[in-house]
């Protein structure tokens, strides 16, 4: 894995119109972290460059295919058909020096980072309305997990999706998970992560609640006003009363 810093300076000035004109100009230095990623095992290849954490590029290797991952806006940067093929040299070249390093090494181990996962939904829920669940994964090393499903204790598959790895600035990657539900009362649904650096699955919960508007506080407020109300009313009487019998 490459990475290169660059320093831009940018140069701002503000113009302050009073009694009189001042020109405030300040320079700030805006570092970047533009990143190459090359990756390989046994079982697994990736090819990647990012910006800011941000991936723009990737070559999909099962589909044969180079991959821009920003979205469509003006005047993009764009990477040539040949950045594909180019990756493809680069795999075998990565490879190549996997072997030398871990028999020169005597075959160390391979770091590991454990993941962190959180679980809630797309959308506000509603019984009965279409929402999604997401399983955000995060932190983990090497960039494979297995992620499971399961409603009220039964595993499902229907409507589940991973998507592919992305990495993070601190070099362990990130994924989501995603599962189509409708909500009905009572369900629990699960999400577990399973990776190599984890003892145990890691499992989280999602349970469907709907809990009823509070009376209780709403009726004290209710009858405390109307005392009061009361109160006032009688206090007021009596005092017409005195002052009528002056």
């Amino acid at each position: 894995m490459f990475e290169f810093v660059s320093s831009t300076p940018v140069k701002m000035k503000l113009c302050l119109v009073l009694v009189w004109s001042a020109v405030l100009s300040t320079e700030a230095k805006i570092v970047h972290k533009d990143i190459t990623v090359s990756l390989c095992s046994d079982t697994f290849r990736e090819y990647m460059y990012g910006l800011d954490e941000e991936e723009k590029y990737h070559s999909d290797f099962a589909k044969g295919e180079g991959v821009m991952t920003l979205p469509d806006f003006a005047d993009p940067f764009l990477y040539p058909v040949g950045f594909y093929q180019l990756s493809l040299g680069d795999m075998e070249v990565c490879q190549n020096n996997l072997d030398f390093c871990a028999k020169r090494f005597n075959y160390p181990a391979e770091p590991k980072d454990a993941p962190q996962s959180s679980i809630y939904s797309k959308d506000d829920v509603e019984l009965g309305s279409k929402n999604t669940l997401v399983c955000y994964i995060t932190g983990f090393y090497p960039p494979h997990v297995g992620v499971l499903w399961t409603k009220n204790n039964v595993n499902i598959t229907d409507g589940a999706s991973l998507s592919r790895y992305y990495m993070n600035g601190d070099g362990t990657y990130k994924a989501v998970s995603t599962l189509s539900f409708t909500p009905e009362e009572g369900d629990i649904y699960t999400c577990t992560v399973e990776h190599t650096a984890l003892d145990r699955p890691l499992t989280k919960t999602w349970d469907m609640r709907v809990t009823q508007p509070r009376m209780g506080p709403t009726v004290f407020c209710g009858v405390g006003l109307a005392a009061g109300l009361l109160g006032v009313a009688v206090g007021t009487f009596f005092l017409a009363k005195g002052s009528n019998c002056n």
